[in-house]
């Protein structure tokens, strides 16, 4: 696939060089020439100067033949635009936008602009590391209904059953980590010790959800 980068700082170089090195073909636009040596000799896709939603310049740049396209440049208005020009005039499907305001990247999301939220997401990796218990959001849907977290589960369900997590808690789990490796449980699988639940529920639900998972199972009903 080919892809379209815009803005060729720190995060739009290392997506460029990930992508060209997963066998994507792929073109970095930035206003600056210079940005360009972040990419190295050893690019070999394209570097277009220019405005990023400036249409010559996004077509000089493959965009008419592109699958996707990321806007990364330090502006958050620049980014909006130019990911609301590939996807509104060239038609791109798979478009996502930097945002450094998550006031701003939230009404984005709504309006159907896939948004990262750059102080939002650092500042929830943080709070990961330093409150290591309690329900930690890792995604929530456009609406903010519906998040997966990464809850904080008691000792007390060591050795038991997901299926007997799932029922005694109401919750359901997306996924494990278990020995820094991500996996898939089935209803037969049993939690161990050291292993990191991820949990798909409503954002209402939290509280609820949270205190269960902090009680042994005799008492999740309690």
């Amino acid at each position: 696939m080919h892809v379209v980068i815009m803005g060729c700082g720190r995060v739009g170089s290392t997506l460029a060089h990930s992508l060209e090195q997963q066998g994507h073909t792929v073109a970095v636009i930035d206003q600056d020439a210079k940005a360009f040596r972040r990419l190295g000799s050893g690019f070999g896709g394209r570097r277009v100067t220019g405005v990023g939603f400036d249409q010559d310049t996004l077509r000089e740049a493959g965009i008419e033949e592109a699958g996707a396209f990321a806007a990364v440049s330090s502006g958050d208005n620049s980014n909006i635009i130019a990911a609301r020009v590939a996807r509104e005039m060239f038609g791109i499907e798979n478009v996502a936008a930097r945002i450094y305001d998550p006031r701003r990247a939230e009404v984005y999301q709504r309006l159907g602009i896939p948004t990262v939220a750059t102080v939002r997401w650092t500042a929830d990796q943080m709070l990961r590391r330093l409150l290591p218990s309690g329900a930690e959001p890792l995604w929530r849907d456009p609406s903010g209904g519906v998040q997966l977290a990464e809850v904080h589960t008691s000792p007390a369900w060591i050795g038991h059953k997901i299926s007997t997590l799932q029922e005694e808690t109401g919750a359901r789990v997306a996924f494990l980590t278990r020995l820094g490796e991500a996996m898939l449980p089935t209803a037969q699988t049993v939690l161990q010790e050291g292993d990191l639940v991820h949990v798909m529920l409503r954002s209402d639900e939290v509280a609820v959800v949270e205190a269960a998972f902090a009680k042994g199972p005799e008492e999740a009903h309690s």
